[in-house]
Order: structure tokens, then sequence, then C-alpha cells
């Protein structure tokens, strides 16, 4: 997520509004399924209301269908702080095409009076079973200022150190401290799955991630047109380190930038990532199902 737990230019209530528009339509299915493998389906509920329309009793079950219908059959909810990590861990336990991850996102980390407290409570859920990642987690030091950095980068050791200890995947928030997120992973030594949630570098910081074994998961931002840097970042991006994600309820990709984002439009981002990288479609969806199943799964 992209600037959850911060200091926001406008209120949640004002965000909240802005996304309450209607959710775009459905775009063409895909030819083969796919994961959506980063998701905060609690905020979108609560920010954008329900996918398809109207209130709904199971606004999950909604969800998933709608995703399932257009070739999107696997989602990863992704926990922000100690309530929406056992949210998602809850919702994995209940619905089957639902994994989950838990963290404290790095601009939570700065704001709370027991870190240590919250990581406990973030450990105790990472040994559940369909609890298959730590994070969003790492560095943010576009929305957190120096006063919050040496928390953020506490939090971000100690999150490494419980996704070792569980073997799960470290799913990286990063935004405008790549060289440091580096820097600490080498410090700590990186678990064996490491994904860059939302990647935003340059292709020269995708090449070393590349070198690096990671996982580099593109969000909706690559469909932007200012966007060159990021589609070049992915164009040398090897299929099996490459993954895809929504980020909802943010990130909507073209021609839909700035409604309500939610798992059923992966499918723009997908074909967007096949033209820039010069995939076949159908192979590109197979290569990022295997990868999210290599990540994350078996669901």
């Amino acid at each position: 997520m992209l600037s959850l737990m911060s200091e926001p230019t406008e209120s949640r209530r004002e965000r909240a509004a802005r996304r309450a528009g209607e959710f775009p339509p459905a775009p063409e299915p895909l030819p083969r399924p796919v994961l959506d493998s980063h998701t905060h389906l609690d905020i979108t509920v609560s920010e954008a209301g329900v996918p398809g329309g109207g209130p709904a009793d199971d606004p999950v079950a909604v969800a998933v269908a709608l995703a399932t219908r257009v070739g999107v059959d696997r989602l990863v909810q992704v926990g922000v702080d100690v309530t929406s990590s056992r949210w998602g861990a809850d919702t994995a336990d209940r619905y089957p095409a639902v994994l989950a991850t838990v963290a404290l996102h790095p601009n939570e980390a700065p704001r709370l009076h027991n870190l240590d407290e919250a990581l406990r409570e973030i450990e105790s859920l990472a040994a559940r079973d369909r609890v298959r990642g730590i994070g969003e987690t790492g560095m943010d030091f576009f929305r957190t200022g120096d006063e919050g950095r040496a928390a953020q980068e506490a939090s971000f050791r100690a999150h490494i150190a419980i996704a070792k200890r569980y073997d799960k995947a470290l799913v990286i928030h990063d935004r405008d401290a790549h060289a440091d997120v580096l820097r600490i992973l080498d410090d700590e030594g990186a678990p064996d799955t490491v994904v860059l949630h939302c990647f935003s570098g340059d292709a020269e910081f995708a090449s070393e991630c590349v070198r690096r074994g990671y996982l580099l998961s593109f969000a909706g931002t690559v469909t932007f047109g200012s966007a060159a840097a990021l589609r070049e970042a992915a164009a040398l991006t090897p299929v099996d380190q490459l993954l895809v994600e929504t980020d909802a309820p943010y990130l909507t990709p073209t021609p839909h930038r700035g409604r309500p984002n939610a798992s059923y439009l992966i499918p723009l981002t997908v074909r967007a990532l096949a033209a820039t990288t010069g995939s076949d479609l159908d192979e590109l969806c197979a290569a990022i199902s295997a990868t999210g199943d290599r990540a994350f799964g078996p669901w």
C-alpha cells in the first residue's frame, strides 16, 4: 500500500469519499488464471464499498467471485497493522481463494507506543498455516521523516527475522528508500523469498533485485503514461521473477485511474505487462501463476 498509516495530505474520510465512485466495468478475462499478489480487501470495502455495487452480506465472497470470472482465482490479503493482520489471517481461514500476509506498515511503526508488543502480535499470527508472508514491511522515506526512521528500520529488521523464523515470504514496501532496503536486507540476510511490492524502481534497481533473486510485483502504475522508467524495469525482469498486484483499492490501472481498484481489474495490468515485456499473454499468465504458487502457495 502506497501511503497508508502516514500523515495524510487529505483525511481518511476525504480519501474514502474520493474513492466511493463506481467501480470500473470488468475487463476481458485472461486466457489462464493468475493471482492478485497484494490486495487490501478490508480497506477496499471500508473506503470504496463492494465491487459490483450495493450492499453485500459477504463482500469478500463478492470480490472473489468477480475476480474469478475474469481469471483471477487467488488473492493475497495484506496486513498493515495488528488489526488488519488479524482480520486477514481469519479471512484466509474462511475463504479457500485467499491467503494472508501480516505486518506493521513502515509508516505505522513510528506511531506505535509499544512497537515490541505489536511485533509479538504479528509473530503470533505468522505461525498460522494460511499466513504465507510477512508484509507489508520495509522503508518509506516519502511519508516518514528523519525522526521516524529509526523505528521504521527496527521494525523492518524484526519483520525480516520473523519471515526467516517461520519460512514465509517477505513482502516489502519500498518508497524512495531503495538503497536502504538493500542495505538492511544485506545486514540481516534475506529470506528465501523476497517480494518487492508495487515495484517503483528504475532499470538499475530492478537489475540489482533480479540479480539477488527477488520477485518484482507490478501494480497498475505500470500502465500510467508517465511510467516509462517502470516499464523499462519490467521489460528486463525475467518472467519467472514477475508478479502482478492491485494494491486495491489504490493504483487503479489505466484507463480507470482514479476510480476504485479491485482484484477483478488485474487483467488490465497483465495485458500491459505482456505488451511491455513482449511476452505471449498465455505464457505470461502461466509464469505469473507459477511464481505466485512458488512464493505463497499452495492455496
